[in-house]
């Protein structure tokens, strides 16, 4: 079962400029533990040191946030799109992932 992950542009650069990645999952998390054990560099941009999503990184299962679903243990189906969204408050957050 194949998942795409949707980079958001100012993390591409940690992601080898790509724009998505596909993974077999079964569930957004396994998702996204798959898309930063393939591009390391993501982890810290996205996760705490605890291992918790950032407060300003939200999620979406196709068009729906995943804190109204099950959180990252949402389960996913073949040809779900899981994507990540960082939150935007005035002035610059690309200074956010650097």
């Amino acid at each position: 079962m194949s998942v795409k992950v949707i980079i958001p542009t100012p993390l591409r650069v940690f992601a080898s400029k790509r724009d998505s990645a596909e993974f077999p999952a079964a569930s957004v998390g396994e998702a996204l533990r798959k898309l930063t054990t393939e591009f390391g560099d993501l982890r810290k941009h996205l996760y705490t040191d605890d291992g918790k999503l950032r407060s300003f990184v939200n999620v979406y299962l196709n068009d729906e946030d995943i804190r109204y679903l099950g959180k990252e243990e949402t389960p996913v189906k073949d040809g779900d799109v899981v994507s990540i969204v960082p939150s935007i408050a005035g002035g610059s957050w690309f200074g956010l992932f650097q």
